[in-house]
């Protein structure tokens, strides 16, 4: 029989296996689940949201719309980044795509290709390595080096993993998965590196609220860089607002760029369906009590698994600055992914193993906290019951 796989493109036949997926399918149907393997929380799309999509629906706006985005949601997205970041933003350089994952992809296709590289500072949300090699480009993984104070990533690391062949940077602060936040003085000496060797920088700064210091949100690439820097945003619906299934997103780029991502986005799923844009202007325009509430939610917490997993002699932790994952290691404990997935099938604690983040994660399993209070209680309960048995 002809071995159809064979004849898939290198890219296609190479994609990995999502390793926080594989732990999914061993767990779920399971009725004790907790599931903190994901990145979202716990609580439904909020009612008024909803609403707004299903007007949209009932209003018959079920046709092809504006490719870069309804102009009512861009400049619900200017209006959103002007009340958090205190400046002036157009919604001209706002670009409105089918969740934060394509918002990356065609990021990635436009500022890499084959026999490109992409730096990725590692442990690192697995898709983003897969979203750069997919378009034959190269990650080349830099590792954050951890130490009693947190995790910390080098501009001598970066600079000294730049070759000829690098395009861009790709930096998510606030981290997933291990919470480090870039402070303004290491986000300049980036932009500064960036400038030097011409480099693009794709800023994933999707977590920006979910951070813990003073000033209520991370520092970001917006308070540093100006109008022609070669810096990228994306971003998600997701994370704040509860809406990871509507798979809604946007890129944020300087305006010259606009007709390169508007074909782009033509090519790939020719616009997003207008009842989720309208869903997306709803969470902007009515949802930030909402968005403070589902901060606060995580603040509260990462206060509970932190104090529950200290108690645990073998665990090792130390407190995220952002976003809303707890990345620990357990004493005994080197294969993370069956560490996982017999975790899983055993108490119905559902994590992520760190081998799915690459290079330095190896080690470690991802928490989301994000949730209940109640139920995260209970996971850390049973995990503490059943490592003594391992």
């Amino acid at each position: 029989m002809t071995n159809l796989i064979d004849r898939l493109s290198p890219e296609a036949r190479h994609a990995p296996e999502s390793g926080i997926v594989e732990v999914f399918n061993a767990g779920w149907g399971r009725e004790d689940l907790i599931p903190l393997w994901a990145g979202e929380g716990d609580l439904p799309t909020p009612e008024f949201i909803c609403r707004a999509a299903k007007a949209s629906m009932d209003r018959g706006e079920t046709f092809y719309t504006y490719q870069r985005g309804i102009p009512q949601l861009r400049e619900a997205i200017a209006a959103y980044h002007i009340d958090l970041y205190g400046k002036a933003f157009s919604p001209e350089r706002f670009f409105v795509t089918g969740s934060g994952m394509q918002a990356i992809q065609l990021t990635v296709q436009a500022v890499a290709g084959p026999g490109k590289e992409v730096i990725v500072p590692t442990p690192a949300w697995p898709n983003i390595n897969a979203a750069v090699e997919i378009h034959g480009a190269r990650a080349v993984s830099v590792p954050l080096r951890e130490s009693p104070d947190g995790w910390n990533l080098h501009v001598e690391d970066i600079e000294g993993a730049i070759t000829p062949a690098t395009t861009a940077l790709f930096l998510n602060s606030p981290c997933n998965p291990t919470g480090w936040v870039a402070s303004k003085t290491v986000l300049e000496e980036f932009l500064n590196l960036a400038r030097r060797h011409k480099l693009w920088i794709i800023a994933d700064e999707i977590y920006a609220q979910f951070y813990y210091g003073e000033g209520g949100r991370a520092p970001s690439f917006y308070d540093i860089c100006s109008d022609d820097d070669q810096v990228i945003f994306v971003n998600s619906m997701s994370k704040n607002w509860a809406m990871t299934g509507w798979r809604i997103g946007w890129i944020s780029a300087p305006p010259q760029l606009g007709q390169v991502i508007e074909n782009l986005i033509q090519y790939s799923t020719s616009g997003v369906p207008s009842s989720s844009q309208w869903a997306a202007v709803a969470a902007l325009t009515e949802g930030k009590e909402f968005l403070a509430e589902q901060v606060e939610r995580a603040r509260i917490g990462r206060q509970c698994v932190l104090e529950g997993l200290r108690g645990i002699n073998r665990i090792n932790v130390q407190p995220p600055e952002g976003a809303f994952y707890l990345f620990f290691s357990i004493d005994g404990v080197s294969d993370t992914r069956q560490f996982a997935l017999d975790l899983v099938r055993q108490t119905g604690v559902g994590l992520a193993p760190g081998t799915a983040f690459g290079k330095g994660g190896e080690n470690y399993v991802r928490l989301c906290y994000a949730r209940k209070k109640d139920h995260l209680e209970a996971a850390i309960q049973r995990i503490s019951d059943w490592l003594p048995e391992i």
